[in-house]
């Protein structure tokens, strides 16, 4: 029976793109991916054991994700069917399902490619497992969204995890040289004009194929250079999806270059997120968490310098805005760093969730009724501002918990000041309540 969408073999005479006529005809042909097709690599190692199981493929676009799933079909001798979570729904699984149960009837397995796994919902997800536990399909899914945010833990129990790299500049190249011996003739570029087409592929081996495919489509007598050829093509749009693992994986490495006292790469992390289209807003948020987060009392000008760069940019907008939230980052890279309020912050919440019903000591509590005075609201209560060194010292915690010191400050910034008062208060404390 025929594969859903398969439309059939072209004609001979139809043409076809350079990406299709250069697919891989054998695992040994795929350009890159070694970590996971070489002799001691995961596929590499199921192979010559003949032990194939199912598998999720993820990685960027372009890497050769469904190249893979073909050629293992062919090497294991399944049936290769393909679909797409886009264009599939529930009566066309029912229906692959039933061809792939006939075909094991008749002594034939089959390889069941299903891209973009991601986009199924947890009960086409939850389909897919009697038919892999009774061997009716070995699952290949292929995805450019971390398995572990997407896919049920179900599928994912059942299924190994290989991760696709992009392809690096050399495995590029050699997919250009590949690309240049079947057109029968070498790109007409320069040495830097060709560094620039591999940098505009992005690490995407189907995109740099396209843009091979055009180039060397040009009628001209002389190699191009650089400018020549950026103004006759279109940079590729760089791979980033504001709610995918691209934001994510990009704010993580910004606040990781902060948090690291580096506004090079700050700056850098800052740049990537502005020219992939990120919204300002976002990351001036993003930045004044990191203020009071990662920075905390050790400068108490940073949250104030992210607040000021973020009203800065709603009144100018952008492109002008976006300099004052550049200004806030290499301020928080060069800030000295605390986590001491926050780390303080979390011990607090998780101690009060543990004694959350416990009443404050009544020395402290007010007494505006005769009632209360009487079952001894406020007796014994120390005002401090009378006290010697307006400090009393006495215990503000609930009656039979112990006190606990939440707040360390650090020997950084303005935290080595305050690590001097509450050494200092802490020293009172003990004098205050010698017997």
């Amino acid at each position: 029976m025929a594969d859903l969408f398969d439309t059939g073999p072209a004609p001979d005479t139809a043409p076809r793109p350079l990406a299709d006529r250069l697919r891989p005809q054998a695992l040994s042909e795929v350009i890159g991916q070694q970590q996971v097709l070489g002799p001691e690599a995961p596929l590499g190692v199921m192979l010559a054991n003949g032990t194939l199981g199912s598998l999720i493929l993820w990685g960027p676009p372009g890497v050769g994700k469904t190249t893979i799933a073909r050629l293992l079909a062919r090497e294991t001798d399944l049936h290769f069917t393909q679909i797409s979570a886009i264009f599939t729904g529930v009566p066309d699984l029912r229906r692959v399902f039933e061809e792939a149960r006939m075909r094991r009837r008749q002594g034939k397995g089959t390889l069941l490619f299903v891209d973009e796994i991601h986009r199924f919902n947890k009960a086409q997800q939850d389909g897919f497992l009697p038919h892999m536990e009774d061997g009716t399909i070995l699952l290949v899914g292929a995805t450019t969204e971390n398995p572990s945010f997407e896919l049920n833990a179900a599928v994912l129990s059942r299924a190994q995890v290989l991760v696709l790299d992009r392809l690096s500049l050399t495995d590029l190249e050699h997919l250009a040289q590949r690309a240049e011996q079947a057109l029968g003739h070498a790109l007409p570029l320069t040495g830097p004009a060709r560094e620039a087409l591999l940098e505009m592929a992005d690490g995407d081996g189907r995109a740099l194929l396209n843009l091979v495919e055009q180039v060397a489509g040009w009628k001209t007598d002389h190699k191009l250079d650089t400018d020549a050829l950026t103004a006759r093509l279109m940079k590729r749009a760089a791979q980033y999806d504001k709610s995918g693992d691209g934001h994510y994986n990009l704010i993580s490495a910004l606040h990781k270059s902060i948090r690291g006292s580096d506004p090079d790469a700050a700056l850098y992390w800052f740049a990537r997120m502005l020219e992939a289209g990120e919204d300002p807003r976002f990351l001036a948020r993003r930045l004044t968490r990191m203020a009071v987060e990662d920075i905390g009392l050790a400068d108490p000008q940073a949250q104030p310098v992210c607040l000021d760069g973020w009203q800065s940019y709603e009144r100018l907008g952008s492109p002008e805005g976006e300099l004052a939230l550049a200004q806030a980052v290499v301020y928080l890279a060069l800030a000295p760093k605390s986590n001491a309020v926050y780390t303080a912050y979390k011990s607090a919440r998780a101690a009060a969730r543990k004694t959350g019903s416990l009443p404050p000591p009544k020395h402290i509590l007010n007494a505006p009724t005769k009632l209360m005075k009487d079952q001894g609201y406020g007796a014994g209560y120390a005002y401090d501002h009378d006290a010697e060194d307006g400090f009393s010292g006495q215990d503000y915690f609930p009656e039979g918990q112990p006190r606990d010191a939440y707040y360390i400050p650090v020997e950084r910034g303005f935290e080595r000041e305050l690590k001097k008062r509450t050494d200092y208060f802490a020293q009172l404390r003990r004098k205050r309540n010698q017997p």
